[in-house]
């Protein structure tokens, strides 16, 4: 998790919008005191959590095999 004091925060909203996006987590500082977190949507993270699952079950039941690497991947997907 980042941190970011008030001032940065303010002039550097549009790219923590960007990282939150992504599943990054950010705490807003006051004077060094943690006054507000940017978490990632609630709505946003169960759309992709429908998405990976969605996707799995469309591989099981297609047939397909997918390695260990990629199943861990789609299993992060699912819980940003």
């Amino acid at each position: 998790m980042r941190e970011y004091g008030i001032y940065e925060a303010k002039t550097k909203l549009a790219d923590l919008i960007k990282q939150v996006q992504q599943g990054e987590r950010i705490t807003i500082t006051n004077r060094g005191e943690p006054v507000a977190d940017l978490v990632p949507s609630v709505h946003h993270a169960a759309h992709l959590t429908r998405g990976a699952i969605v996707a799995i079950k469309a591989m099981r039941t297609g047939g397909a095999t997918i390695n260990q690497e990629q199943f861990s991947e789609m299993r992060l997907q699912g819980r940003r």
